[in-house]
């Protein structure tokens, strides 16, 4: 019998990524990520140590437009398709999860004047149509913003303006337990 409580974390040949968390970029490296990835300066505070996340980063994740009211962001096609070269649904989830989690953190940050974290607690998707080429255009626009939870639609089309997938997402503000 194995013990299997610790997770192996050596690099196998095939896998792109040792199983080790992804370090922290020092600063400079953290601004040029965020601004290649299109993060207004007056944001990039609030962005976190990584600046843009690892996950975006692998997603070729650029933001075209952000405000607490409209965050608009694309991503290629090539390199985040599935086996049979569909855009992969998890990455229409990916790019829906991050933008409705950016978004709430400007609803927080620039309408309510809270520096607090938040956090995810609902994301669904509806997938409408496959994208085989181009780039996948995300926006996300609030449906509700409140003072602990903040709901958001994040619609994806593709290059031609046809709808991929519509999803929704609700972020809980946490405010500080007293």
């Amino acid at each position: 019998m194995t013990d299997d409580s610790s997770e192996d974390t050596t690099y196998r040949p095939g896998l792109p990524f040792p199983g080790v968390p992804t370090p922290f970029p020092d600063e400079d490296e953290r601004l040029a990520r965020l601004e290649a990835a299109g993060i207004p300066a007056e944001y990039h505070e609030w962005m976190g140590p990584h600046g843009i996340t690892p996950l975006g980063a692998k997603l070729g994740l650029v933001y075209r437009e952000m405000h607490p009211d409209k965050v608009v962001a694309t991503i290629p096609v090539a390199g985040n398709e599935q086996n049979v070269g569909l855009l992969h649904g998890g990455a229409h989830l990916a790019l829906a999860e991050t933008l409705g989690s950016v978004a709430t953190i400007l609803h927080a940050r620039v309408n309510l004047g809270l520096e607090y974290p938040v956090v995810g607690t609902e994301l669904g998707a509806t997938h409408h149509r496959g994208a085989t080429e181009g780039l996948v255009w995300a926006t996300c626009i609030p449906l509700n913003l409140g003072k602990q939870l903040a709901s958001h639609e994040i619609v994806m089309r593709d290059d031609q303006g046809r709808r991929l997938s519509t999803a929704r997402m609700t972020n809980m503000i946490l405010h500080p337990r007293g």
